[in-house]
């Protein structure tokens, strides 16, 4: 069974920072895009950071340029978000999913079929 697990969120002030994991089983990572999206109650999931271990392909939403990092561990079974200089702005609860219908990254929720549980991560002023 294809399973996505997220952990690492919290609370932490503005100019913060923290690193979220998303472990992933049931599958090969590298068949995959992994992506991280948020959401925010009565607002959309946003795409955030996709990874692409297979040809090292990303993505960063404009906003997490330069403050955010995607990576994966060396055996490819967890994706992390190395998320730095957080803004209020930045709260949400933070999903991570994988898709392989498109050989690419996308922001899009709609090409990726696996999802974890979320966590919340909170930045306060």
């Amino acid at each position: 069974e294809m399973q996505l697990v997220e952990s690492g969120g919290g609370l932490v002030q503005a100019g913060g920072s923290l690193r979220l994991s998303c472990a992933g089983s049931g599958f090969r990572l590298d068949d995959y895009a992994i992506a991280w999206f948020r959401q925010v109650p009565g607002k959309e999931r946003e795409g955030v950071s996709c990874l692409r271990t297979a040809d090292g392909g990303t993505y960063y939403e404009d906003s997490a340029k330069g403050r955010f990092a995607i990576s994966a561990d060396a055996a490819k079974t967890t994706v992390y978000l190395q998320m730095n200089n957080l803004r209020p702005e930045d709260t949400a609860v933070y999903y991570c999913a994988a898709g392989n219908t498109i050989p690419y990254c996308s922001s899009s929720d709609y090409y990726y079929d696996y999802w974890g549980q979320g966590t919340q991560v909170t930045v306060s002023s």
